[in-house]
C-alpha cells in the first residue's frame, strides 16, 4: 500500500479500533518462534520473521528449536557482510539485498532480521562477519542500498543491533559507557544515516545495555532517539529473549517481544501486560501505539484487505540469484600480496601439471553454522570443488588436510540447536581436556607433516585457512587474532620449503600472519562468501578474474594495536568503556602511526591502474579525476576519498569512493560526490590506502 506515513496511521488507528485488549496483546508477542498472532476475523494475519543476512533460515517447528526437516526451506547462500563491504560495490549490496528480499518473500517471510550495521570496534567480535566495516560511511552507504534491494519485494528489512552491540561476550547485560557525541555522531549516526536514506521498514533493539537501560527498555534510544528525535515511524522488535522488565519495556517504544522460549503466554508482552493493563498500572494507549506501529508495517507490505492481491511475488534459489551471489563473490576477494606475479596461475601454464590443495577451510562448508545466520545452502562451492571444477581434468590436484581444528573428519555442524543456550553467557567446560588437547596436537603434528613429506614433489601448492564459524559465531567472542588450529607452525615450515606456495585466507576478519607473512610472496583474504566462493576464489587463482576487493577494515598485527581495547575496554564485565571516541579502526592507526598488517581500504589487482588529474568542486562537493588502465588486463579498481585531520574533525575520515571497472590500456574520467558535512576540509585520494594523493 503506497501512501504518506499520515496516510498509513490514520488506516491503522481505523483497524485498531476494532481490536480487543486480547487481539492487540497477540499481536505484541510472540505466539511461535519466528510469528505473532493474527487476528483472524479482522483478516490481520500473523506477522513472521526469519533471521539473515547470509539467507532465509532454514524453518522450525512452532514451538521447538528443532527443524521441521522438509527439503524447501533449503535457499541461496549470500556472502555475509563483510564480503559485502570488501566490494565496496554499492550496486552489488543492492543485488545481495534484493537476493535476500526476493527468497525471503519466497519463503513467505515479512520480516528479515537483516542487516546487521554495528561497527567493528575490536576485531575480536564473533559477529563481526555479519556486520560491514569498522568505518561508519562505508557501512551506511552499503547498508542502505541493501536495505532498497529487500524491501523492494514487499518485506521489511530490519537493521539491527541497536545500539552499540560490539562484543558478544556480556552481550545479555553490559553497560555501554560513551560520551554523548560519540554515541551520537559516530555508533547511532549510521542507523540514522540508513533510516534516512532507505526507510527501512523495521529495527531490532540490541541485548545490551545504554546509559544503564537495557536497549529493548530504553527510552533514551527508543522513545528520545529514534521515535522523537529522527521521526522513525517503522517496527520495532526485540532481540529473542531482550526484554526482561514489563513495565519498562512497555513504556519503552518497542512494539513487539520475542524470545527463545515456548512458554508464548508467559511472554512480558503477554499475560503479564495483560494484568498490568487490567490493574491500571500501564495505560493501554502504550499498546494501541505498538499495535498502530504493526499495523502501519502490515500496510507498506500490501498485507491487509485487497491489498494483499498487489503484494509481490518472488521466487528462491532462482538461476539468477546464484549468478548475483557470485558477482558479489568474485569482487570480494582480495588480494594482499603478489610478490614476483606468482599469481595468477593461468589455466594454459598449469595444464598438466600437478597442484596440493592444503588447508580444512579448502574442503569446508559454512553456510550451516555462525549462529542466527546459519542456513540451509542449496549447496556451497567449497574453493577445492572451485578449483578442480574451474580448471578441469587436464590438470591433477590433490588434496592433504595439513591442519584440524577438531578430531572428527567430517567437519560438520553439531545436531545440538545452540539457540535455546543463547541467552547464556558462557558455556561448560570439556571433560579431561588435557588428553584431548594432547590427541589433537598429536593428530596436527600428523598433518602437517604429511604435507611437508611431499610439497616438493607438486608444480604448485596452494593452501587454504585462516577461521571457521566455531571462532566466528554469535554469542562468543574470539580471545585474541592468533591464527588458529597451529596453521602458523604448518605455514612457517611450508613457505621454508615452498616459498611460492599461495595462500589463501578465509574469515570473518583479521587475523595475526606476521609469522611467516614476510615469507609469502602470494597472499588472498575472502570472507564467508556464499555459495558460489569457491568458484570465486578459483577464479582469481587461475587469472580468469582480477582481484578488485579492499579491505572494508583494518588488519592489525596485534589485537592491542586496536584502540578499543589498547585505550577502551571489551570484554565480559559489567561495564564496558569507549575510551577511545572517535578514534576507532585506520582512525587510531593513522594518528598513532602503528604498523599494520593491512590496512582499511587495502587491495592489489593484476591490472594496473593510474589516476592524474585530479581535481576539486567544492560547490559541487565533487572531486574529478582520470582513471588509466595501463595494463593489458580488465579490471576494476576502487578510487578513495578521505578527508585529512584539522581542528574541526581530527581525524582520517572516509567521505567518498567509487568502484570503476576499466579496460585494458584506457582511460576514463571519474566524478566521486565527497560527502562531508562541512565541504571545506582538505581531502586525500588514492586508488589504495598507502598511497593517497592530497587534492589540490
Amino acid at each position: 500500500m503506497e501512501g504518506s506515513i499520515q496516510t498509513l496511521r490514520f488506516r491503522a488507528e481505523e483497524i485498531l479500533e476494532e481490536l480487543t485488549l486480547d487481539e492487540k496483546i497477540g499481536m505484541i508477542h510472540g505466539n511461535e518462534l519466528f510469528r505473532t498472532k493474527g487476528v483472524e476475523r479482522l483478516g490481520i494475519p500473523p506477522l513472521t520473521m526469519s533471521d539473515g543476512p547470509c539467507g532465509v533460515r532454514a524453518d522450525f517447528q512452532p514451538s521447538q528449536w528443532i527443524p521441521v526437516g522438509n527439503t524447501d526451506d533449503y535457499v541461496t547462500y549470500i556472502p555475509c557482510n563483510s564480503a559485502i563491504a570488501a566490494t565496496w560495490n554499492r550496486k552489488l549490496s543492492e543485488r545481495a539485498g534484493s537476493v535476500l528480499g526476493s527468497e525471503a518473500r519466497g519463503r513467505g517471510k515479512d520480516v528479515i532480521l537483516a542487516p546487521g550495521i554495528n561497527l567493528k570496534r575490536t576485531p575480536l567480535c564473533g559477529r563481526n562477519f555479519e556486520y560491514y566495516s569498522e568505518d561508519p560511511f562505508l557501512t551506511s552507504q552499503l547498508a542502505s542500498e541493501y536495505v532498497k534491494g529487500i524491501q523492494q519485494w514487499d518485506v521489511a528489512a530490519c537493521l539491527k543491533h541497536f545500539a552499540l552491540n560490539n562484543q558478544e561476550s556480556g552481550r545479555l547485560g553490559v553497560d555501554e559507557e560513551i560520551d554523548d557525541d560519540v554515541l551520537n555522531d559516530l555508533y547511532l549516526k549510521v542507523f540514522k544515516d540508513v533510516i534516512d536514506a532507505a526507510n527501512p521498514y523495521s529495527v531490532m533493539s540490541a541485548y545490551n545495555k545504554v546509559k544503564g537501560e537495557l536497549c529493548s527498555e530504553s527510552k533514551f534510544l527508543l522513545n528520545e532517539t529514534l521515535r522523537e528525535k529522527w521521526g522513525y515511524e517503522g517496527f520495532v522488535v526485540s532481540d529473542w529473549g531482550a526484554v526482561k522488565d514489563t513495565k519498562k519495556a512497555a513504556e519503552a517504544a518497542i512494539d513487539c517481544e520475542m524470545s527463545v522460549r515456548d512458554n508464548f503466554d508467559e511472554y512480558k508482552f503477554a499475560n503479564p501486560l495483560k494484568k498490568m493493563i487490567e490493574d491500571g498500572e500501564i495505560d493501554e494507549a502504550l499498546i494501541d501505539e505498538k499495535v498502530i506501529h504493526i499495523l502501519i508495517l502490515m500496510l507498506r507490505l500490501n498485507m491487509l484487505d485487497e491489498d494483499r492481491l498487489i503484494r509481490k511475488d518472488a521466487p528462491y534459489n532462482s538461476f539468477a540469484a546464484r549468478a548475483d551471489v557470485l558477482d558479489i563473490a568474485r569482487e570480494s576477494v582480495v588480494l594482499l600480496k603478489n610478490e614476483d606475479n606468482t599469481l595468477p596461475l593461468i589455466r594454459p601454464m598449469i595444464k598438466d601439471k600437478k597442484i596440493l590443495v592444503v588447508g580444512e577451510n579448502a574442503n569446508r562448508t559454512h553456510s550451516n553454522a555462525g549462529g542466527s545466520a546459519e542456513i540451509k545452502a542449496l549447496y556451497e562451492i567449497t574453493p577445492l570443488m572451485g578449483l578442480k571444477a574451474r580448471v578441469g581434468g587436464g590438470t591433477r590436484f590433490d588434496y592433504l588436510r595439513g591442519y584440524a581444528s577438531a578430531l572428527n573428519v567430517e567437519m560438520e555442524a553439531g545436531g545440538t540447536n545452540w539457540q535455546a543456550l543463547s541467552l547464556q553467557n558462557s558455556g561448560g567446560d570439556m571433560a579431561d581436556k588435557e588428553k584431548a588437547d594432547a590427541e589433537l596436537k598429536a593428530y596436527r603434528k600428523k598433518l602437517r607433516q604429511e604435507v611437508l613429506d611431499v610439497c616438493e614433489d607438486y608444480d604448485h601448492v596452494i593452501f587454504v585457512g585462516g577461521l571457521n564459524h566455531d571462532i566466528d559465531s554469535e554469542g562468543v567472542d574470539r580471545a585474541d587474532i592468533d591464527l588458529p588450529y597451529e596453521q602458523n607452525e604448518l605455514l612457517e615450515a611450508l613457505l621454508e620449503k615452498r616459498p611460492d606456495t599461495v595462500v589463501a585466507m578465509i574469515g570473518g576478519g583479521c587475523v595475526d600472519m606476521t609469522r611467516w607473512l614476510s615469507k609469502c610472496k602470494a597472499l588472498l583474504y575472502m570472507y564467508y562468501n556464499g555459495m558460489e566462493g569457491g568458484n570465486a576464489l578459483a577464479e582469481v587463482i587461475v587469472g580468469d578474474i582480477s582481484p578488485s576487493g579492499h579491505l572494508p577494515e583494518t588488519f592489525y598485527c596485534k589485537k592491542v594495536d586496536c584502540s578499543g581495547i589498547s585505550v577502551g575496554d571489551f570484554g565480559d564485565k559489567e561495564l564496558v568503556h569507549y575510551r577511545e571516541g572517535f578514534f576507532i579502526g585506520y582512525r587510531h592507526t593513522c594518528k598513532e602511526n602503528i604498523p599494520v598488517q593491512f590496512p582499511f581500504g587495502y587491495g592489489l589487482s593484476y591490472s594496473k591502474f593510474e589516476i592524474s588529474d585530479i581535481s576539486y568542486n567544492s560547490g559541487r562537493q565533487m572531486v574529478k579525476l582520470n582513471l588509466t588502465n595501463t595494463s593489458d588486463i580488465d579490471g576494476s579498481e576502487l578510487i578513495q576519498v578521505y578527508r585529512l585531520p584539522d581542528e574541526q574533525v581530527p581525524y582520517f575520515r572516509l567521505v567518498g569512493f567509487e568502484k570503476t571497472y576499466l579496460k585494458s590500456n584506457s582511460t576514463i574520467t571519474v566524478e566521486i560526490p565527497v560527502l562531508d558535512e562541512t565541504g571545506i576540509g582538505k581531502y586525500a585520494v588514492g586508488i589504495n590506502a598507502l598511497d593517497l594523493q592530497e587534492v589540490k
